[in-house]
């Protein structure tokens, strides 16, 4: 019942998750966002999860590779400006 209740769920999450996507890519052209700064990769990272968490009740691989590949360069940003902090 849950996965099937998850499964119902599963493209508003992944559109969620485009949204966050385009909300951070908008709001960097339009110099309302840094990209160094922590907002703009949290919104990057949780974006890529979301649409992730889509991709496993509608797999497709290209998508998978993608959406893992932005979580590990977000994850990478989030580390720089923790570092650098």
């Amino acid at each position: 019942m849950l996965v099937e209740m998850l499964s119902r769920a599963s493209d508003t999450v992944g559109l969620m998750g485009v949204g966050c996507i385009l909300v951070a890519y908008y709001l960097l052209n339009a110099n309302r966002i840094d990209s160094k700064k922590l907002a703009y990769q949290i919104l990057n990272f949780t974006g890529a999860w979301l649409i992730l968490f889509s991709l496993f009740f509608h797999w497709n691989t290209a998508s998978v590779v993608i959406e893992i590949a932005w979580i590990s360069i977000s994850t990478m940003g989030m580390v720089k400006v923790y570092r650098a902090g």
